[in-house]
């Protein structure tokens, strides 16, 4: 994807805002020659921006004892103890739309898919190793939680589009290049034919029109 352009309308959804709060800058990527009935062409990727993506991020730690005081870093945590408690659906639903991400501790994933699982997995919230959200005692969780908040996914799910956030109005034209220079690259080295597979590119505010990022004629 040609910096210049991007940049360019980057400008052009910047200009294009007719709200008077800060809005997400979303980055849509239509795909095309991929079969999703094939489990290797669905795409499932964690990608680490260079910059927080302006996004205030809530996790919640699922962990035993030991790690208890260890993961007090993040903003909610549930000791295995308390895990019956949740076996009440309606708090695991109350605690997945509370939070954006759970981390759980590797040796409790079972205990974890069991009580959780249900209400987390249809969420595409229960932890996964891909995002490092799989802990152990003895890992930098601070430098986790900095990590975490700057991770987004790119997932096909029913359809051949992938759709993230890269930044907000707030943000540098340049940072927010930055960051969908990354997302794009980490999808096209996942596609089977790279960017044959790529049908167009779309910047918009999530409520604003939608650029096609393309070359002029």
């Amino acid at each position: 994807m040609d910096k210049a352009l991007l940049l360019e309308n980057i400008k052009k959804v910047r200009e294009s805002s007719k709200k008077n709060f800060v809005q997400k800058i979303d980055l849509i990527v239509n795909l095309k020659n991929i079969n999703l009935k094939k489990q290797e062409e669905n795409i499932d990727v964690f990608v680490t921006l260079p910059h927080s993506p302006g996004k205030n991020i809530k996790i919640c730690a699922l962990v035993g004892r030991e790690m208890q005081d260890q993961a007090a870093v993040f903003d909610k945590v549930i000791a295995k103890d308390e895990f019956t408690k949740y076996l009440d659906k309606k708090l695991v639903k109350n605690l997945a739309n509370e939070f954006n991400v759970f981390v759980a501790q590797a040796n409790l994933m079972t205990d974890v898919a069991r009580v959780f699982g249900k209400t987390l997995g249809p969420k595409n919230k229960m932890p996964n190793p891909k995002s490092g959200a799989v802990i152990g005692p003895g890992m930098n969780l601070t430098e986790l939680k900095s990590k975490l908040a700057k991770t987004v996914r790119l997932k096909t799910k029913n359809e051949a589009i992938i759709k993230t956030y890269v930044g907000n109005q707030s943000m540098p034209d340049e940072q927010i290049l930055e960051n969908a220079m990354a997302c794009y690259n980490a999808l096209i080295r996942n596609l089977p034919q790279e960017e044959a597979n790529v049908r167009n590119v779309i910047l918009k505010l999530t409520m604003g029109p939608a650029f096609r990022i393309e070359k002029k004629k």
